[in-house]
């Protein structure tokens, strides 16, 4: 046993949704620093290009609207065998509950619920076909276990997101798939950044986080290769909370 053999991904693959910035890409460079073959999608081909020069020989990219089960299962079947899912692509529009309209409902849905259920169903099967004993990881948050102002579909969503990640580990646990959430705290990436550029907004968020300071996306990119590796090999159904505490108050 040892701390290089415990995190070596070497000849595994990686599959990342909405890595071509943000999270997903911060997840990709270091997954790929620990030796995976690292597959980006989203939706920018200009961003897509740029993430993957900056990663290097091991990744490639690849357009992909998640929100289309057709599309991402497309895709996943031209794949060689994957070994690693990061259900990472997601949205918010924060607003006060009595105003959300049917399109943001179905919006946050379609791409935090149903695209992260299809992406990891077709993952899933191409797995057990494979006989390969994977790791599937779904993006959630803390407001995946709490809930908080003008968030109520978020809330629900990664609620339900986490209820899906458990009632999948039971499932794939027989196939030797494990499957667990990451649920981050606020953390700055380009989706983040205009509510926490209002002085106000900042102050409610850190006065929440007990450590006193917001994460970085090595943060969460770190529980995402924990998660990943062999180090990992007994964890699943679980969600892995990256809040500064947040949610043990």
């Amino acid at each position: 046993m040892s701390v290089a053999t415990l995190f070596d991904l070497s000849g595994r693959r990686a599959l990342i949704t909405g890595a071509s910035r943000g999270l997903g890409l911060g997840c990709a460079e270091l997954l790929a620093q620990a030796g995976a073959d690292v597959v980006l999608t989203g939706r920018t081909q200009k961003d897509l290009d740029v993430a993957v020069a900056n990663i290097g020989g091991k990744a490639r990219g690849e357009i992909c609207d998640v929100t289309d089960a057709a599309q991402v299962k497309k895709l996943i079947a031209s794949l060689p065998d994957i070994h690693i899912l990061v259900n990472n692509a997601g949205t918010n529009i924060p607003e006060p509950f009595v105003e959300v309209s049917e399109d943001h409902y179905d919006s946050i849905f379609n791409i935090n619920v149903r695209a992260v259920f299809f992406t990891a169903q077709a993952v899933a099967a191409k797995m057990i076909a494979g006989k390969i004993k994977g790791s599937i990881i779904n993006m959630s948050s803390q407001m995946g276990h709490v809930g908080s102002p003008n968030r109520s579909v978020y809330c629900a969503s990664k609620h339900a997101v986490e209820g899906l990640t458990k009632a999948m580990a039971v499932e794939l646990a027989p196939h030797g798939i494990r499957v667990n959430t990451v649920a981050p705290t606020f953390i700055e990436t380009p989706m983040t950044k205009p509510m926490l550029d209002k002085p106000e907004f900042k102050s409610f968020v850190l006065e929440r986080i007990p450590l006193g300071h917001m994460g970085e996306i090595k943060d969460v990119a770190a529980a995402v290769l924990y998660l990943a590796a062999p180090a990992s090999a007994l964890v699943t159904g679980t969600s892995l909370k990256v809040d500064g505490g947040w949610t043990a108050q």
